[in-house]
């Protein structure tokens, strides 16, 4: 099923919680809206269940206008943060539920919880009532509902918020997994950038009710539009500079680290204009000894953070803060107020716009 929406705004009163929305998700994407809190997300996700009007605009389904349509009659299927099961049925009367309200056969009903039971691997729980069962069997209850009526696009508001970092991890590979098996149209809000990055065929950035990009996901990791979404999308080092020009491909900036190449540029800068260069913490590179390639400068090390796998560098310029990720770092004797070269190779620097406000705008 194919979602559209066109020119979609919702207000609520003087307040505009949406604006003039346009998005198309493809049939049988796992497409995620992801954003700080209060950017519209969930107000989206509402209004394409039926849950909320819209104040002006469209929302088609394969060509079709639901906007008006009540919510029963869109076919969908959605599943909440808080789960929403009733705690006196066992997991196949909560799975039956909806179907019974459709007044389908009992051989159908029966077939269809069959069905999800397997999907969601909740064959072995089938008689225990939801009090008796974890955070992350909940929420397979709750996802085998939603999947048991059939729906035309299932919606996901925060599914796994409440759940452990343990219980997520798993949550994900599972609803990974089941849309991989349905290819049922999926969409998935959530504030969390790791669940989106890992788990999206495509992902929406919504800032203060607008949507400001829509990119696969390793897309927007690498070519974000914006500073804002540079820096909500992972971390990243950003560093002002002004364009100087361009050369068989490659762009020359004069920056606080001094004169950078880069590799990549959204929009158009003319020569002298103010601009913002941007490079993840992994792309940024430690001289351990071994000569350095690219753009390099000098920085005086503020402190360490070793996690094991990685080790993270807290760097100081005389006028930037920089970090550096570095994974199976070698043994060093680096310590506080030591001078380290540094370097980033040219397509790993990205110039973009400039933005004064890197707020939520909430």
């Amino acid at each position: 099923m194919k979602v559209e929406f066109k020119n979609i705004t919702k207000k609520y009163g003087d307040f505009t919680a949406v604006r003039d929305l346009t998005l198309e998700i493809e049939s049988g994407a796992l497409h995620f809206l992801l954003g700080p809190s209060g950017c519209g997300k969930t107000t989206t996700l509402r209004m394409l269940a039926g849950l909320e009007s819209v104040t002006s605009g469209q929302i088609l389904f394969d060509g079709k206008d639901v906007t008006n349509q009540p919510a029963a009659e869109r076919g969908i299927g959605m599943v909440f943060q808080n789960y929403a099961l009733w705690p006196h049925m066992t997991v196949r009367k909560n799975i039956e539920y909806g179907l019974k309200l459709r007044k389908l056969t009992t051989e159908e009903i029966k077939k269809r919880v069959d069905d999800v039971l397997k999907f969601t691997q909740l064959d072995k729980f089938v008689e225990r009532l939801p009090g008796a069962l974890s955070g992350g069997q909940q929420q397979r209850v709750a996802l085998a509902r939603a999947l048991a009526i059939r729906p035309n696009v299932l919606l996901l508001d925060e599914p796994l918020s409440n759940l452990d970092a343990k219980l997520r991890l798993e949550m994900r590979d599972n609803i990974t997994r089941i849309h991989r098996e349905t290819g049922i149209t999926t969409v998935y809000v959530t504030h969390d950038q790791k669940e989106a990055l890992s788990m999206g065929t495509s992902i929406s950035i919504m800032r203060a009710g607008d949507m400001i990009q829509t990119d696969s996901p390793r897309r927007l990791y690498n070519r974000p539009h914006t500073p804002f979404i540079a820096g909500f999308i992972g971390e990243t080092n950003l560093i002002k500079a002004k364009y100087k020009g361009e050369s068989n491909g490659v762009h020359t900036v004069e920056s606080d680290l001094g004169e950078l190449t880069c590799g990549g540029m959204h929009g158009k800068f003319a020569a002298g204009e103010n601009c913002t260069v941007s490079f993840r913490p992994e792309a940024l590179k430690i001289d351990f000894g071994q000569g350095c390639s690219g753009n390099h400068f000098k920085s005086k090390l503020d402190h360490l953070t070793y996690l094991g796998e990685s080790e993270h560098f807290h760097l100081n310029t005389a006028s930037s803060s920089l970090k550096a990720s570095v994974f199976n770092s070698p043994e060093h004797s680096f310590k506080h107020g030591d001078e380290i070269t540094t370097y980033v190779t040219t397509d790993d620097v990205l110039i973009l716009p400039v933005q004064n406000d890197m707020s939520s705008g909430t």
